[in-house]
């Protein structure tokens, strides 16, 4: 299984729980699939550096996961399909990136408790 990380971006017009239903579908998807769910992440709104589809910010989203690479061009196919993602990035984590995600989520749990 190879390690991925997915950010994606959601239309701020939408509801929190139109926000909750997306982000719940992606995850069943990868469930699905086979894959196992390592982190999630809600950065929230934040301000685009430039418009996308005339919105100047998005809710952000990370996803990071385990999956076999043969479900990952379905899964990309799935963000394309939805209307309510303006963008999304999914990139394989080598052994340095893996590292900095983990220093990164250990940060994040010290930072929170």
């Amino acid at each position: 299984m190879n390690h991925y990380e997915t950010v994606f971006i959601l239309n701020p017009v939408l509801s929190d729980v139109q926000i909750k239903e997306t982000v719940e579908k992606f995850e069943n998807f990868l469930v699905s699939r086979g894959a196992e769910i390592v982190s999630k992440e809600d950065w929230g709104l934040k301000k685009l550096a430039y418009p996308i589809q005339n919105k100047k910010s998005g809710f952000y989203h990370l996803f990071e996961f385990q999956l076999e690479g043969e479900h990952l061009a379905a899964f990309e196919t799935e963000f394309r399909r939805d209307e309510r993602v303006m963008r999304f990035i999914t990139v394989k984590l080598d052994k340095h990136a893996l590292a900095w995600a983990v220093k990164r989520r250990t940060k994040l749990t010290a930072k929170a408790n």
